[in-house]
């Protein structure tokens, strides 16, 4: 699906995408797995020459695409390093990619300006080694994610995803999790919608630490949710509006064209225009940014796992759409201004 692209001079910084090459790992992989990885990411491969061609940064024809920031994925992990420091090895990859963005080959663009990595956090104190390693790995490292989405119907997450239940709740995670304020880091989450009360109680546990909510706080219209999102909107509702009480809380906007939220249900790649896909997404993204306000909302891409709905242009159109009812310097906060602020970028819009 093709569109011309809508306010093309708009600056955006995009919060959210991986890089990753899981070609030598799928053969291994059962093949429900393979299934599932083929079905949400579109290719098991995904550099930076393919998010150079989604992006189009620093090229023409495509969005502003100013900086982008790089989500983990359990990418390119060096077990060199000892079981705790392997993740250390995404962070030195994708610091490379950032390099080759900074070079100045490609325009004003910088990739991967700020990078997000993991470090697992039921270590407890013991994490602290480890972020401090992450952190002499790169001068763009900000801050981690540890996800914890779960769900009892194994169908609706599929092989990949381990988080046990309730680990935001959990001692030893928060023993660690301490560690990631007292170093002045960001904390993604990503869990499902019917956990949010668990991010709930690790915000207001943490009143101090940034944590930003990804993807809208995933609401499910997959296996035993199927056909359940309207019946369940209410319920993600009042948690967004609760979590919004947190000031430390931001949200990204986006994610809803993941396979896990059946917004289309039909991917991948469906060709939907984006009319079509704002139609789909307004309750979800107008809640978020009621509750939340321009100043603690970010859209993102969530590229290549939002493949599964749209391609890179058609979804960025369909959040200008979405943005068209707000002012200019709402706009500038929602694709650029918020994610600035929050991952410590604000060089890239001077």
């Amino acid at each position: 699906m093709t569109e011309a692209i809508l306010e093309p001079d708009l600056p955006i910084i995009d919060p959210h995408h991986h890089l990753w090459d899981l070609r030598p790992m799928v053969p291994a992989f059962p093949e429900p797995q393979h299934d599932f990885i083929a079905a949400i990411a579109g290719a098991a491969y995904y550099g930076f020459d393919a998010l150079q061609a989604d992006t189009k940064g620093g090229l023409e024809g495509g969005h502003n695409i100013v900086a982008t920031c790089f989500m983990e994925c359990g990418a390119y992990y060096n077990p060199a390093y000892g079981e705790a420091k392997k993740v250390v090895g995404e962070v030195e990859m994708v610091n490379g990619v950032a390099a080759q963005g900074a070079s100045g080959l490609y325009g004003a663009y910088r990739p991967c300006h700020a990078i997000l990595g993991h470090a697992d956090l039921t270590h407890g104190d013991g994490a602290r080694e480890v972020l401090e390693a992450l952190m002499a790995a790169s001068p763009r490292f900000k801050g981690i994610r540890h996800a914890a989405a779960w769900d009892a119907d194994p169908e609706v997450l599929g092989p990949p995803f381990h988080a046990p239940e309730g680990l935001y709740r959990d001692a030893t995670f928060r023993e660690g999790f301490k560690h990631v304020g007292e170093l002045g880091l960001t904390f993604d989450a990503w869990l499902l919608e019917p956990q949010l009360g668990d991010v709930l109680d690790l915000a207001r546990a943490f009143p101090n630490q940034p944590i930003v909510l990804d993807h809208c706080g995933t609401p499910l219209g997959i296996a035993s949710y199927k056909g359940k999102l309207h019946e369940n909107f209410d319920r993600w509702r009042t948690s967004i509006h609760a979590l919004a009480e947190c000031e430390n809380v931001s949200v990204k906007l986006g994610g809803l064209a993941m396979a896990f939220c059946g917004l289309p249900e039909d991917g991948p790649a469906a060709g939907y225009g984006s009319e079509h896909l704002a139609a789909l997404w307004r309750p979800y993204i107008e809640t978020c940014i009621e509750a939340f306000g321009p100043d603690r909302g970010m859209f993102e891409s969530n590229y290549p796992v939002d493949r599964w709905g749209a391609s890179y242009d058609v979804l960025w159109n369909t959040f200008k759409r979405l943005a068209q009812g707000h002012s200019d310097d709402e706009k500038r906060a929602l694709f650029a201004g918020t994610a600035a602020k929050v991952y410590g970028i604000e060089d890239v819009l001077v």
